[in-house]
């Protein structure tokens, strides 16, 4: 059985190149961290295809909070993949919903037309719908690649039975990729099912920032990553994974 796929979240230039540097198959290019993941830079991307040989996945999501979008949001949505396809990006990764968590399968379908058949992702609006196995088919049938899920919950140790139900219930129709706090150890409950091939996970920590002066009493952030620190990749659980998946 060929190795599984270990797919990592970066939020900014250093950890995605850590990330390539420490043997992360796919980067999952996203902005603003504490949002959750939202579209990030064209130049970003540009520079990371100079720099990088994995394929990269870019993030659509136009702002944090619900993944209901108004039409001009769906139009900024479609050029931006539009303009990073052109830049190189090797898939895309979003997800929409109706007001009555549903797959808005009329906005999914004119958003995966303007990709121009590169491979998608349908996110972890998928976790925020109303019922998991209708979405499930919803996706597969518009034809997204995969679905990245912690099971309709807050992490993935919370959500792991429903992720393997789900696993199941696809068989190999659509990759189930799990993530949302995944950990090493789920990996061996995961691979039981005989249907997991690829794993989401950041195996991130936090780095002291270079800069010398840094005023104690100043935050930018409600987050622990505040501008004395920035998110890194950890090469040991990056290990971790890597010799379990």
């Amino acid at each position: 059985m060929s190795k599984g796929i270990l797919e990592a979240p970066v939020f900014n230039l250093q950890g995605a190149l850590e990330a390539a540097q420490f043997g992360i198959d796919r980067l999952e290019l996203c902005a603003n961290f504490p949002e959750g993941g939202e579209t990030p830079s064209a130049g970003m991307l540009r520079f990371l295809k100079s720099e990088v040989d994995i394929p990269i996945f870019v993030m659509i999501r136009p702002r944090g909070g619900d993944f209901v979008y108004s039409q001009k949001e769906l139009i900024v949505m479609k050029q931006d993949i539009q303009l990073l396809s052109e830049l190189g990006a090797d898939g895309f990764v979003f997800g929409v919903l109706d007001t009555k968590g549903k797959v808005d399968q009329n906005a999914c379908e004119m958003l995966l037309r303007a990709t121009n058949g590169k491979p998608c992702t349908f996110h972890r609006a998928f976790d925020a719908s109303s019922d998991l196995d209708d979405s499930l088919e919803k996706i597969i049938n518009l034809g997204f690649e995969r679905i990245l899920t912690s099971g309709g919950k807050n992490s993935l140790s919370e959500g792991l039975d429903t992720v393997k139900h789900l696993m199941e219930k696809a068989g190999d129709r659509i990759i189930i990729m799990p993530g949302g706090g995944t950990k090493a150890s789920h990996i061996p409950e995961l691979k039981k099912t005989g249907f997991l091939q690829e794993a989401h996970a950041s195996c991130k920590m936090l780095r002291s920032s270079t800069n010398e002066y840094i005023n104690s009493s100043l935050s930018f952030s409600s987050t622990p990553v505040d501008y004395g620190m920035h998110l890194g990749v950890d090469p040991e659980l990056v290990k971790a994974f890597k010799e379990i998946l």
